[in-house]
């Protein structure tokens, strides 16, 4: 009770603590890690799947044309985007590494500060990951799919690009909204 009589506010023992030691406010939740590791998981195994079925169904150079602009064909990519340090695998997983435990951690203290947050890392650290244990296993990436004039690319790389965007848009709603504030 306060002096005029009056209940005293409830205060947890985490707002008794200095601001530099309080969990982050936008700190992921059990949903938000419950939504990020479902979507995760649906890129990985969509994208270990999908280069399973081309590696069974396509030789390796073969190209099948779908639509005038767009085939199949499997190649094994020992680099990252476009051709980009092919002979830089170990360089190339390390990185991927250290990417793949940023988006944790950045997840774990910003999680929850936009409902799209969850699902835009859970496509990149999906895709990353699932890239990176072809990487592992094999020692290159199987990519498959065609655009033309576009590099060959697999399910993974899409995930991480529509993540990438959607993470994007995310952050820039973000800022525009507390800019009005």
């Amino acid at each position: 009770m306060t002096d005029d009589g009056a209940p005293r506010a409830h205060r947890s023992p985490i707002h008794e603590l200095p601001p530099g030691l309080r969990p982050p406010a936008h700190g992921a939740g059990a949903l938000e890690w419950v939504g990020f590791s479902a979507v995760a998981t649906v890129a990985v195994v969509a994208d270990q799947l999908t280069k399973s079925i081309a590696t069974r169904a396509l030789e390796r150079g073969e190209i099948v044309e779908l639509l005038p602009f767009f085939d199949l064909r499997r190649i094994r990519n020992t680099g990252i985007a476009f051709g980009q340090f092919t002979d830089s695998q170990g360089i190339v997983m390390a990185l991927t590494v250290v990417a793949l435990i940023w988006m944790l951690v950045f997840f774990s203290r910003a999680g929850a500060r936009s409902a799209l947050l969850p699902p835009a890392l859970g496509m990149l650290v999906g895709g990353a990951f699932s890239n990176l244990v072809d990487r592992i296993r094999a020692g290159f990436v199987t990519d498959f799919l065609h655009i033309h004039n576009w590099p060959v690319f697999n399910l993974a790389d899409m995930f991480i690009v529509a993540g990438v965007a959607i993470l994007l848009l995310s952050l820039g709603r973000h800022e525009r909204a507390r800019s009005l504030q």
